[in-house]
């Protein structure tokens, strides 16, 4: 592509997202993108591959000659959700039988204490007996206090987890957030909910993630989750690692290519604040992936200065256009009322995010398609050479 095609190209995504964002429509934004993206970072060494093809094009047809078809992925197991979940019906139950005991006990004590305080008023005089039969009904009265709050108590228990499994029962995980809105409490109160219905069983296998976000209730999700988290630190770790690396070659490395490297540092930690602030399995996983490919992008521009004119366009148009979105996901799912115009739109930027890693995916192979195309060529020279002086294995038979 042309200059003036690329700086259309990117003024026409920048645009779209931007339009996108301002409405609070992001129906046809995947499709946008996805119908621009894919070709314009298909093009980005296409100078490359018309020095190269000539060359290597004998190493080529060999290595298509071997190449196998690919496995169906791992299909993981899921779990039955009907495993997952108690039916609290004696709780239930219980409930029910105390509340009608706390009301009735409660009403024959109130009404018995109304009629000896009338006795009383008529007779002028307050017996000892009445006295004590007055403080009697009045423990009474406590007590089926006591007890009508305890039943309302299990019956409230159980009336909200019924709600939180309506949230819950299919995904197997769900923001807490959300379960506030349903139930109409308090995070504290919803989180120390989750945490008596885990301990009591309901949630038979259910967890509560690290930052206390979201509910999970399956210990198979929990197993992804954990490896995410895993996931993370080690990649914490890496690019603390690798930063400090950075730091001490940054003397070696050319004046341009240090500013491409320190600005997609900058767009890497501004990803990974995006990340820490959307709660969400599934959308943490596309934003992770996303700074993997990212990473390992700058990674490879480091490691060949050569190629840092690949990924200007990345840099001009790309990563602001993906902190753009992941900017406006984040303050669409900070509603506290997600409706469906929210919903729809955050699973448009959830899709875009896919088209985007897609795209990040296909960059960085084209980041290291030289160095096969090179590789390839000095392959298909040395078995000529090795046929010209007869020393090919087929010359020995």
């Amino acid at each position: 592509m042309q200059n003036q095609d690329w700086e259309e190209l990117g003024e026409n995504i920048r645009k779209t997202v931007q339009n996108a964002i301002d409405s609070q429509d992001f129906n046809k934004l995947n499709q946008t993108i996805n119908n621009t993206i894919n070709d314009a970072v298909g093009s980005v060494y296409s100078g490359i591959k018309n020095v190269s093809r000539n060359v290597a094009q004998n190493a080529a047809n060999n290595a298509r000659n071997y190449s196998g078809n690919q496995k169906n992925p791992e299909v993981r197991p899921v779990t039955q959700t009907a495993n997952l979940y108690a039916r609290p019906m004696a709780s239930k139950m219980g409930g029910i039988a105390m509340t009608v005991l706390g009301i009735t006990f409660g009403s024959v004590s109130a009404v018995t204490v109304f009629v000896l305080l009338m006795i009383a008023l008529f007779m002028g005089v307050l017996p000892t007996g009445f006295l004590i039969a007055l403080l009697c009904m009045g423990l009474v009265i406590v007590g089926s206090g006591i007890l009508l709050g305890n039943g309302l108590a299990k019956l409230g228990r159980t009336k909200r987890f019924s709600m939180y499994l309506e949230q819950v029962r299919t995904a197997q995980y769900c923001d807490i957030k959300r379960l506030c809105e349903v139930s109409g409490k308090s995070s504290k109160k919803v989180i120390k909910d989750l945490n008596d219905m885990i301990s009591r069983r309901w949630f038979k296998e259910g967890h509560l993630d690290e930052q206390q976000t979201c509910l999970i209730t399956s210990n198979q999700m929990y197993g992804e989750y954990q490896k995410m988290m895993e996931a993370r630190r080690l990649n914490a770790e890496t690019e603390q690692i690798r930063r400090e690396a950075q730091e001490r070659q940054a003397s070696a490395v050319a004046p341009e290519v240090r500013e491409i490297l320190e600005a997609g540092n900058e767009y890497i930690l501004k990803i990974h604040s995006c990340n820490d602030a959307i709660p969400g399995i599934a959308i943490s996983e596309k934003i992770s992936r996303m700074e993997e490919l990212i990473d390992r992008i700058f990674d490879r521009v480091e490691q060949d200065p050569s190629s840092v004119n690949g990924i200007h366009r990345m840099m001009d148009y790309y990563l602001p256009t993906t902190v753009k979105l992941l900017e406006a996901y984040e303050q669409l799912d900070g509603q506290p009322i997600q409706g469906e115009n929210i919903i729809s739109s955050k699973q448009e930027i959830e899709q875009t995010l896919d088209t985007l890693n897609s795209a990040f995916e296909k960059l960085l192979d084209d980041l290291f398609e030289r160095t096969a195309w090179d590789v390839s060529s000095d392959i298909s020279v040395l078995n000529t050479m090795l046929a010209q002086e007869g020393l090919k294995q087929d010359d020995f038979q």
